[in-house]
């Protein structure tokens, strides 16, 4: 069972409209601000990326809605902020706040180019993949984590039970199933698959249309 941001394949919530290359970055000042605090706390090491995306995720589908895109994030750095007791409650209200025992763990202004720059990779050594190039497998049905009830996955809804072909092989990759909930990082083969674009959406916008999804191997069966 999916929630509220799998949005892929519905009716009803308008075009997406893509904005022009000389667009600004950042459309208000305080988007900056909400990126910049986003990764000076996830410095901090309390958390990983497939966490912060799935407390975003674990927004009410009411908020989720109504939020713009840096509210959804900076509602769910709160959440993640409290949960993880880097701070409380009542210091987000604006109560004087603790000394924190992260303090030493603080990115130095001086030293944001450089993490910028190594940035998250997450490949990671691992099985050697059970699929190749070509071969035809299925796609899990329902998307589900098969590891933790109401979990974060990356199979979107449209494309579970869809039957495609491996189109290129990644390596292994943190899995995000397991990362999210801090059950390690269990990297897994990852893989582009091709679908029919009708048959993920139940009609192309043109004949020979497809979708490229990057899927785990464990959200991947063969096909015969």
């Amino acid at each position: 069972m999916s929630r509220v941001h799998d949005m892929g394949g519905r009716f009803g919530d308008g075009p997406v409209v893509p904005g022009s290359e000389d667009d600004p970055i950042f459309a208000q000042e305080w988007h900056a601000q909400a990126l910049a605090l986003t990764l000076a706390a996830g410095a901090l090491g309390q958390w990983n990326l497939d966490v912060s995306r799935h407390a975003r995720e674990c927004l009410s589908p009411g908020d989720y809605m109504a939020f713009s895109y840096y509210e959804k994030w900076l509602a769910g750095l709160a959440d993640l902020l409290v949960m993880r007791g880097v701070v409380t409650r009542a210091e987000l209200a604006g109560a004087i706040p603790a000394a924190s025992t992260l303090t030493d763990r603080r990115l130095k202004p001086e030293a944001v180019a450089g993490v910028l720059a190594r940035g998250g990779p997450a490949s990671r050594d691992g099985a050697a993949p059970r699929f190749a190039k070509g071969d035809r497998v299925r796609t899990r049905h329902p998307t589900r984590n098969v590891m933790v009830d109401g979990g974060h996955t990356r199979l979107p809804g449209y494309a579970a039970g869809l039957v495609g072909t491996v189109e290129l092989l990644h390596g292994c990759h943190v899995f995000p199933d397991a990362n999210a909930h801090d059950q390690g990082e269990q990297p897994e083969p990852l893989y582009t698959v091709v679908f029919d674009a009708a048959e993920a959406w139940g009609r192309a916008e043109a004949p020979g249309d497809t979708v490229s999804c990057d899927l785990w191997e464990s959200y991947l069966e063969p096909v015969a």
